[in-house]
């Protein structure tokens, strides 16, 4: 399975800087320094009962010991919990005491699928190799990583993200050797967030108010004054 990597609408900026290095500074290229720390969505995250169901894995040939819970899955190798799906060349994994996984995994690319906390709506990551911490719900992605939520991604050789807060970092790093690409990222950050649902536009004006509140109001009824009734029986 190959990701394709066209050119993206945008790219993403860090000029050179100096860092200090006791009495030595240098200059960094630009190309390294390109970071960006950003959330994908709303309050959403990870979907939480996952870490409470049972851990499945599967390999052409597996490798486990059931006292330290660590195992080495290699071939078409697999993992799922709840909806947590892991699938890559090859997999080492230890289940953590709270019931999480962290695991160090290889493909060509790999891929990290899981629903997003109180949304149906799913996060997706590639990438050729992956560390993932479950009890830090940290996501490290290198070389040709692709993050995506919905119809946003953010495409880097180095992608950093937190499954409970939703926050990613992604560097401009350069290619790794033996790494290609249709089109090399080449130390670039590229990424794309789409506007918002049309549904979700409509409702709200320019300034953001709700369009209900441009219509004019009801009239008010009319009621008789109790003291003109009783004028009128004099």
């Amino acid at each position: 399975m190959n990701v394709p990597f066209p050119p993206a609408p945008h790219a993403l900026r860090a000029p050179a800087r100096v860092e200090q290095h006791g009495s030595h500074s240098r200059w960094v290229p630009a190309a390294v320094l390109i970071a960006i720390a950003v959330s994908l969505s709303g309050a959403a995250s990870a979907e939480k009962p996952d870490r409470d169901k049972p851990i499945n894995f599967g390999g052409d040939k597996v490798e486990a010991n059931y006292d330290t819970k660590v195992a080495t899955l290699v071939g078409n190798a697999i993992i799922t919990q709840g909806t947590l799906t892991i699938r890559a060349d090859k997999i080492v994994f230890h289940q953590n005491p709270d019931n999480s996984l962290s695991a160090t995994v290889y493909g060509n690319p790999l891929s990290f699928r899981e629903k997003r906390d109180g949304v149906n709506e799913y996060y997706e990551a590639f990438a050729q190799r992956a560390e993932y911490d479950g009890v830090k719900h940290l996501l490290e992605l290198f070389d040709r990583a692709l993050l995506k939520k919905g119809t946003d991604e953010i495409r880097s050789n180095y992608i950093s993200y937190n499954t409970e807060t939703e926050f990613f970092k992604a560097e401009g790093r350069p290619d790794a050797k033996g790494v290609t690409s249709e089109v090399p990222l080449a130390g670039r950050v590229r990424g794309v967030f789409q506007p918002p649902a049309k549904d979700a536009a409509a409702k709200t004006g320019k300034g953001g108010a709700d369009k209900d509140s441009d219509k004019p109001a009801d009239p008010l009824p009319l009621k008789t004054d109790p003291g003109l009734n009783s004028e009128r029986a004099k």
